[in-house]
């Protein structure tokens, strides 16, 4: 079936997104960095940011186990914004295409709320396609297969004529496993060779 609708990812796709970049000055040492990473703001801690959890309740959590690395808890909001320090421009390039195309272009994203309201501002092109189905907005996270089904209904998208283009494996599989196309984004080449693949070419 031809591809009428294309959703985004949006961290390591349209953004960059690292959270050593401000903790290597906040924690100079990397074996300490590490463990802090491995025990303290983990992964799955702030996972249930974009869930929904707020700042607030995530810090206090934490800081009753930890309350000694106080600081540095509050410091993975404070300085979030340094975790997102620039766009993928040819990623962009190639989502702002799509839409100039006239085809119907969404984004899909596990984020927490408040910080993908900071992203749109500094990062305009989030505004640009047709809508957004945040996470943290709705309590669902990929690769739960209920997000996908959320924003197909959203925005009234045929799975089986809808692509998904996501970092993360686990991600893909879920997309697939809601009856939608999905590829693996390693970088803007292989997206440009996956959409032609299948039959979306960028006009030139």
């Amino acid at each position: 079936m031809p591809i009428e609708h294309i959703v985004f990812d949006i961290g390591k796709v349209l953004i960059h997104y690292d959270p050593n970049i401000p903790f290597s000055h906040l924690i100079p040492d990397a074996a300490e960095r590490k463990w802090f990473f491995e025990n303290v703001c983990t992964h799955d801690w702030n996972v249930e940011q974009d869930r929904g959890r707020t700042w607030a309740e995530a810090e206090a959590l934490l800081i009753e186990v930890h309350p000694d690395r106080e600081e540095h808890i509050r410091a993975f909001r404070k300085h979030w914004h340094e975790m997102v320090p620039h766009s993928y421009d040819d990623s962009v390039a190639i989502m702002e295409g799509l839409i100039a195309d006239g085809r119907d272009v969404t984004m899909l994203t596990n984020f927490a709320s408040d910080t993908f309201r900071e992203a749109q501002v500094r990062f305009p092109f989030l505004t640009k396609p047709r809508g957004v189905t945040v996470s943290g907005d709705i309590g669902l996270i990929k690769p739960d297969i209920a997000i996908y089904e959320t924003h197909a209904k959203s925005f009234d998208l045929n799975p089986a004529a809808t692509i998904f283009i996501d970092d993360s494996a686990a991600n893909v599989d879920g997309a697939k496993a809601a009856g939608w196309d999905a590829v693996l984004f390693t970088g803007a080449d292989k997206l440009r060779a996956d959409l032609a693949g299948r039959g979306v070419r960028l006009s030139p």
